[in-house]
């Protein structure tokens, strides 16, 4: 796998989904939780998501429930309450696990593209990583990087907005 365009996952909704479909689109790929203290982190990643779509911004958020049991919903319960508690209308897929034996490919290719501080191992919940329009991973963020500050790399890859 050389591109993350090479790479299915299961939609929240139990349908197989090709990242392929997200070709020339900028992605945030997120490992998310429904009780950490990160979880708000969905607000601000929706607010992106909303500021950026027009100009081919997809964040995509991958549960997980690795991290002190922080995502212990089935699909169902965790869309709901994304989508009840914070507006979540980005795409969401499968709960997953990232790291061990387990790990989605995705994520094994994530981290062997931008390994993090130390093994390249996710750390916590809420990891972010930037894909261009290549599907390449151009940046990895760690958990305390709220959406915010990311806005500077996403408009470094976003063609510019339209007048």
């Amino acid at each position: 796998m050389t591109t993350a365009y090479d790479f299915t996952a299961t939609a929240i909704s139990g349908v197989e989904q090709a990242l392929a479909d997200y070709r020339g689109k900028v992605l945030l790929i997120v490992n998310t939780a429904t009780q950490c203290g990160f979880t708000p982190q969905l607000a601000g990643l929706e607010d992106l998501y909303r500021t950026y779509v027009d100009r081919g911004l997809v964040i995509l958020g991958f549960p997980c429930d690795q991290f002190g049991h922080q995502n212990p919903q089935d699909d169902e319960g965790t869309a709901d309450f994304c989508q009840k508690n914070y507006g979540v209308t980005f795409p969401m897929f499968s709960q997953v696990e990232v790291n061990g034996d387990g790990a989605h490919p995705l994520y094994r290719w994530l981290k062997a593209e931008k390994g993090g501080v130390g093994p390249s191992a996710i750390k916590w919940n809420f990891t972010k990583f930037l894909v261009d329009t290549e599907g390449n991973v151009v940046k990895r963020f760690g958990s305390a990087t709220k959406p915010e500050k990311i806005a500077a790399d996403l408009e470094k890859l976003l063609p510019a907005q339209a007048d």
